[in-house]
């Protein structure tokens, strides 16, 4: 931590009030002194050569204005500076007293920022009192920490699915090499069996790692590139790429497409269109139906993939954007990474537009992305 120099603001707020309180006090005195001189100085006029006492001594009258006025500023002067002096001490002591009342709250922000870890993020000021600049400076760490907090968890997770996914390829790999190393009878037809498998387990690992790359990418915000993208030539090519998936399950194409440009990666469109059709293909039913619309209204345009499937609950949409989940189908099963609609609501993010998802009438599941036109 960078050292800091100089009194703290405490010190500085007190010595600002003194300040003004002690330039407003000796205005005043000084305009008391001015005032008073010149009010007393306006004496009446006596007759020539008459006297008066003034503080026990004898002055002429013609200097009667002139004495009393010295006297009356040298009391005012006497008054005033012991008023002067208290003014400035009292003015210290309630600076002093107010300035730690209201940043109080500041100090307990600091206190709980540095008693702030990893594992115990839960922590929040709440603090109480009227609506002032302190309290919106403490609800907002308190929002920060909200954020913080949902952050960590997201990595936490994260973390454990990836690990958990890895491991299983890795395990595979490890078995089949040690059970064929293990048998001295191995053959060539025993080799190529292992040699698949491990193409097979390999091929799942590369595809994780390359999501987790393509999140990894997109959830930090960088495009490396913007150009015209038209969402219906992409999901015509992501429709010609699973035609002899969709012919083989029987299924039925609906499409009604006009071409929707927007401005983005094109690399990484072609992943969220990409993702929507496999994930409609691959999650459906026998002779179930796919339907893929795009469109432009204003300024946005709108693809849309539905199909028939599995009914999904309305409270689990939400859950199936997060990495790894797969809608109750097992996490160990080979027909995909779990990162299909994770990797589709970082790319929409990163492109400024929004997807939605939701369940249709007796099974299947309906996803909706909006990007700004191009």
């Amino acid at each position: 931590m960078r050292p800091r120099r100089g009194p703290g603001l405490r010190v500085r707020l007190t010595l600002l009030a003194t300040g003004l309180s002690a330039a407003v006090s000796a205005l005043l005195l000084w305009l008391g002194w001015l005032l008073v001189g010149g009010v007393v100085a306006a004496v009446p006029d006596l007759p020539p050569g008459a006297t008066v006492k003034v503080d026990g001594v004898p002055v002429a009258a013609r200097q009667l204005g002139q004495a009393l006025a010295e006297a009356a500023r040298q009391r005012v002067l006497q008054a005033g500076s012991v008023a002067f002096l208290l003014a400035v001490t009292a003015t210290v002591l309630l600076a002093w007293v107010i300035t730690g009342q209201v940043l109080r709250p500041l100090h307990d922000v600091t206190a709980t920022a540095r008693r702030l870890s990893a594992e115990s993020l839960d922590e929040r000021l709440r603090l109480p009192g009227p609506r002032d600049e302190v309290a919106e400076l403490a609800d907002t760490f308190d929002a920060m920490l909200d954020r913080l907090q949902a952050a960590f968890q997201s990595q936490r997770r994260f973390v454990a699915n990836a690990s958990h996914e890895l491991r299983t390829p890795l395990a595979v790999v490890r078995t089949e090499v040690d059970v064929t190393l293990a048998d001295p009878a191995a053959d060539t037809t025993e080799l190529r069996r292992m040699a698949t498998v491990i193409r097979d387990a390999t091929l799942r690992a590369q595809q994780l790692v390359d999501g987790l790359l393509v999140l990894a990418r997109t959830e930090g915000g960088a495009l490396r590139a913007r150009e015209p993208t038209d969402l219906a030539g992409l999901a015509a090519a992501a429709l010609r790429i699973v035609a002899p998936e969709v012919r083989d399950r029987g299924l039925r194409v609906r499409t009604r497409m006009t071409s929707a440009l927007t401005m983005g990666d094109p690399a990484l469109l072609e992943r969220v269109v990409g993702n929507l059709v496999e994930n409609a293909v691959r999650h459906n039913v026998g002779g179930g139906w796919v339907e893929v619309c795009t469109s432009t209204a204003g300024p946005r345009v709108t693809l849309r993939v539905s199909s028939s499937g599995a009914i999904v609950a309305p409270e689990s949409v939400t859950a199936l954007f997060e990495p790894f989940y797969r809608g109750g189908v097992a996490r160990t099963s080979h027909d995909g990474a779990g990162l299909g609609l994770s990797i589709v609501r970082a790319v929409v993010a990163a492109h400024a537009g929004t997807v939605h998802a939701e369940p249709v009438p007796g099974g299947g599941l309906a996803v909706t992305v909006r990007l700004p036109a191009g």
